[in-house]
């Protein structure tokens, strides 16, 4: 409520303060908040080093948000050695969960072999869910597909959309 000024003032240092009493009894969701706010310098002055802190602790008990945020990380060398191994590994944490982001960045992975050896059926499953989950995540989802099916046999795309279809339904029981 405090972060964002839901009935009360908004206040980055309330927040801060009850994130922080949530988090550290383990509370992944106020983890990975604490994670955001450091990570923006929301409310807090901005520390890569206390942001990948709350983002591990969060995303090792499972919280996609923080898993798709340490994605980010290791992708991009934000406070770390950048890692496309790592990045993937915590990619697809998520997006096996169903978090659209976190698929739309597995996708791009494996559409440029970043991390992994470069699989345009792979990417072009990841970006299918996305499409399928119709969440609106990324906006560039359709033409990033688009630009891979353009590299792609006929039979390579329609493997693709089985293989969505498949976890699809094995996902959405």
């Amino acid at each position: 409520m405090y972060r964002f000024g839901h009935g009360v003032p908004q206040d980055g240092a309330k927040a801060l303060h009850w994130y922080r009493k949530a988090a550290v009894q383990g509370d992944a969701k106020a983890q990975n908040n604490l994670g955001l706010m450091y990570g923006l310098g929301w409310g807090v002055p901005r520390d890569k080093a206390k942001a990948i802190h709350w983002y591990r602790k969060a995303a090792v008990q499972g919280d996609a948000d923080a898993q798709d945020a340490l994605g980010s990380v290791y992708e991009f060398g934000w406070g770390v050695p950048q890692d496309g191994a790592k990045a993937v590994h915590w990619y697809r944490k998520a997006a096996v969960q169903g978090d659209a982001k976190a698929q739309n960045n597995l996708g791009y992975m494996y559409a440029h072999g970043l991390g992994v050896p470069q699989d345009y059926v792979q990417g072009a499953k990841w970006f299918i869910l996305v499409q399928a989950a119709g969440t609106g995540e990324n906006e560039n989802t359709g033409e990033e597909l688009s630009t891979l099916e353009n590299k792609m046999a006929p039979a390579q795309i329609a493997q693709a959309q089985r293989l969505a279809r498949k976890w699809w339904a094995a996902h959405h029981k």
